[in-house]
């Protein structure tokens, strides 16, 4: 059994306020763990610049070097590998390439992106640490083919690119819907594109004929903006507030279709877990998204709330269509996004690298 150094620049997995990068680099930690190899937690050191700060990027380049410099000496003499979790120009990994190279251990990253375009400007040697941090890596898991695109591009020498497909940590698919519940959009309410997803949920909305009614979780700072977007269509539409993943679940297993545009998500965990249920999804076809929905026909951005309202129209007016595009979206997780299939990926790339140091 391997034992491995995970580190999360953004944000710790151990990080209380609930985030989709959190969840992520948990259920990466569960993944990697899952057949008995040994997963530490190398370092809770945070490297975020949120706004293109030179001053905060030189404060925390100068931090990590201390960080840095004290894992090469204190890391467990038996750790094999480093394992970064989303290496990008707001968040670059400043620890494992120095701690890889100083104690001769093959080093992977996990959902890296790489964009030539911040190379200059306000995140410039951000950019700069995270693109040498991709260089610096043996083996990068990719999650979307949008990654993919620059990771190709870019690749450094015989570096490797494997495909690590987002996925739920859980081994089953849990109880299935029957599909006769109200609609469910499921979304933290934050401005941004979040807010963007919950306006064209309002506009689509708006564009439905008969009756409906939809159930949404979720809360957040624009909470506000989000019930004066619902408030023309009563009690139509009810709100949860944020729920656990107890009371998610349940949610998920009662209701009849996901409903959620994805305005720039990177894939969108919640699509998974509603498919997982046997719920039929209405969203966008966009990148990102797209590698997370069971391949079918949906609207593109371009056909706008107009295209989203009309496959709606169409799920809800057929109780049978709901059911048989559910039962194939269960198929679709089973087979492609569960945490077996990951644990798998990861370590049927990641056991020669260890190989071919011993």
């Amino acid at each position: 059994m391997a034992r491995v150094a995970f580190y999360a620049p953004m944000k710790s997995p151990n990080s209380s306020k609930p985030s989709g990068d959190r969840e992520m680099a948990r259920n990466l930690m569960a993944a990697i763990k899952a057949q008995g190899d040994r997963v530490d937690l190398a370092s809770e050191l945070r490297i975020y610049d949120k706004l293109g700060n030179p001053a905060t990027q030189a404060e925390l380049l100068e931090r990590a070097q201390i960080e840095a410099n004290r894992l090469i000496h204190e890391l467990p003499r038996d750790t094999e590998i480093w394992v970064n979790y989303h290496n990008y120009y707001k968040a670059p990994d400043l620890l494992g390439p120095k701690v890889c190279k100083a104690r001769e251990i093959p080093y992977v990253q996990l959902e890296s992106t790489r964009a030539l375009s911040r190379l200059t400007g306000p995140w410039a040697s951000f950019a700069r640490a995270a693109h040498e941090a991709c260089d610096a890596a043996d083996l990068i898991f990719y999650l979307t083919a949008n990654d993919l695109i620059a990771l190709e591009r870019e690749r450094f020498k015989s570096q490797v690119l494997v495909e690590m497909p987002p996925f739920l940590p859980i081994d089953e698919l849990p109880n299935a819907s029957l599909n006769d519940g109200p609609m469910l959009a499921v979304g933290m309410m934050r401005s941004g594109d979040k807010l963007a997803s919950y306006r064209i949920l309002a506009e689509t909305l708006n564009l439905l004929t008969g009756d409906w009614k939809l159930n949404i979780a979720g809360d957040g700072p624009a909470r506000h903006d989000v019930l004066s977007l619902m408030e023309p269509f009563g009690k139509k539409v009810q709100f949860l507030g944020q729920l656990d993943r107890i009371q998610l679940q349940r949610e998920y297993e009662s209701a009849s279709i996901l409903v959620w545009p994805g305005v720039n998500e990177a894939y969108g965990m919640v699509y998974l877990e509603a498919q997982a249920a046997g719920l039929p999804v209405s969203a966008q076809d966009r990148p990102g998204v797209r590698d997370v929905l069971m391949p079918s026909s949906y609207p593109g951005i371009e056909d706008g709330p107009r295209g989203l309202a009309d496959q709606i129209q169409n799920f809800l007016a057929d109780l049978s269509l709901r059911r048989s595009e559910g039962a194939r979206a269960r198929k679709y997780v089973a087979e492609r996004h569960l945490l077996p299939k990951a644990t798998k990926r990861f370590w049927t790339a990641v056991r020669p690298l260890l190989e071919a140091r011993s």
